[in-house]
């Protein structure tokens, strides 16, 4: 019998994944809390900054030019994005490059061009799964190891393959992450060439999301190499410029394909696709997206700042989660931190929380920000992950965010000492009543 994905969006468990299977959900699926797990993403976690203001003036300069991009990107966007690519060791020419309104098209477009049935890690990024659902295929989630996530276990990996092919399955892709959305981790290279080296084997093309790939906190101590650097020919690197070059709101994201004859014609099935879909990247923002693209100084300085910004943050954010007993790896890349609650799990349930839905509930309630449960990640709905985003945590107000790009001491400014403190008073509530609750020894 063929083996489907479940309500929550998770595959069913099979002996790979260590979890225990556990029924759906009893919420509606599209509940009047907007907990949908489609119309739900959640979204990327944002920087909270404001607009860099030579990316506004590029965007705004464009904004005359009443003309239709071209499908899949136009000249300028295209070199710049072989430019970017080549400076991190791919060289890359116009013809491998696609580019879409943000990552998600171009990914249901790889999908669809793909075919077969799709391979992703538990957990993953939240946008990966709903477009193989959407395409009628299931997406089947293959355990990662305990260093990192982002990166399927190989051996996980193969026997994946081995139980989906005896249930009458066709495994084809496999979408994976180095820098990680969303446990904030970089997967290590020995740990990825294992995983590629399984993949490549069975016959998996792969799908690399490097989004977070220049979100690196400590980027001299952290060895990042991506998949397409290892197995070129194997590889389609998807890169959402709203990681670490755009806002949020403007959508753009550039895919580059393997050089050779598979890849050029998964390219042209890409293109048709989006053409199809009338996927092309707006204008102005495509003009937006080439100038940081091609890493002018503003650019390259804005995003180096906010890194380090948000790495701070991120850190005693951490500090804040597992001064209270929670679990927590150390986040490494990205703007944000994922969390288990497991050791707090007496104290949640005084105050009714017993799986990931009512976690997500519970914290985006006290800690006034969005905390998405490890259920929209593709995690068990029963177990109590979330993870917690640092956009948030820098103020309410542009001269708030803006304030704390220029100081050098940005943890000590009022406003973000506020927002630590509202989050350790949360933790610190669940770990004093945790201990309060535990039996006498």
């Amino acid at each position: 019998m063929r083996t489907d994905p479940e309500r929550n969006g998770s595959a069913r468990p099979g002996p790979q994944d260590h979890h225990p299977a556990h029924p759906a959900h009893p919420r509606p699926a599209h509940g009047p809390e907007g907990h949908g797990p489609v119309r739900y993403g959640p979204a990327l976690p944002g920087d909270g900054l404001p607009v860099l203001p030579e990316l506004a003036a590029v965007l705004a300069a464009a904004a005359g030019h009443a003309e239709p991009r071209p499908v899949g990107g136009g000249p300028a966007l295209l070199e710049a994005a072989c430019g970017y690519w080549t400076r991190r060791g791919l060289p890359t020419q116009p013809h491998q490059v696609a580019a879409g309104p943000g990552a998600p098209p171009l990914l249901l477009a790889l999908t669809a061009a793909q075919g077969g049935d799709v391979l992703v890690p538990r957990p993953c990024a939240a946008w990966w799964a709903p477009y193989a659902r959407l395409l009628g295929r299931p997406a089947f989630h293959v355990a990662t190891p305990a260093e990192s996530g982002g990166v399927p276990d190989p051996y996980a990996l193969l026997e994946t393959v081995r139980r989906v092919r005896a249930e009458g399955g066709d495994p084809r892709l496999l979408v994976l992450s180095v820098a990680d959305d969303p446990t904030a981790t970089v997967a290590p290279p020995e740990l990825l060439h294992e995983t590629l080296e399984a993949a490549a084997g069975e016959g998996l093309h792969l799908v690399s999301d490097e989004t977070w790939r220049d979100t690196l906190h400590a980027p001299h101590e952290t060895v990042l190499i991506g998949p397409a650097e290892m197995l070129p020919d194997h590889v389609t690197v998807v890169t959402d410029l709203a990681g670490s070059l755009l806002p949020p709101g403007w959508p753009a994201a550039v895919a580059r394909f393997p050089a050779t004859d598979a890849g050029e014609a998964l390219h042209a099935r890409v293109l048709d696709i989006l053409t199809a879909l009338g996927a092309s990247v707006a204008g102005p923002v495509a003009a937006a997206a080439g100038y940081a693209l091609d890493e002018p100084e503003p650019v390259t300085a804005r995003r180096d700042t906010a890194v380090r910004l948000h790495a701070r943050v991120a850190a005693a954010a951490h500090t804040a989660v597992t001064a209270a007993g929670a679990l927590a790896r150390p986040p490494q890349a990205g703007r944000h931190l994922y969390a288990d609650l497991e050791p707090l799990r007496t104290a949640l349930g005084a105050y009714g929380v017993g799986d990931a839905q009512e976690l997500e509930d519970f914290l985006t309630a006290r800690l006034g920000m969005p905390a998405p449960g490890g259920h929209r990640f593709g995690d068990d709905l029963a177990a109590l992950r979330v993870r917690l985003a640092t956009g948030p945590l820098l103020g309410g107000t542009d001269e708030e965010r803006t304030e704390c790009l220029t100081s050098p001491t940005p943890l000590e400014l009022p406003h973000v000492q506020r927002a630590l403190i509202s989050l350790r008073s949360v933790f610190d509530d669940l770990r004093d009543d945790a201990q309060r609750w535990e039996p006498p020894r």
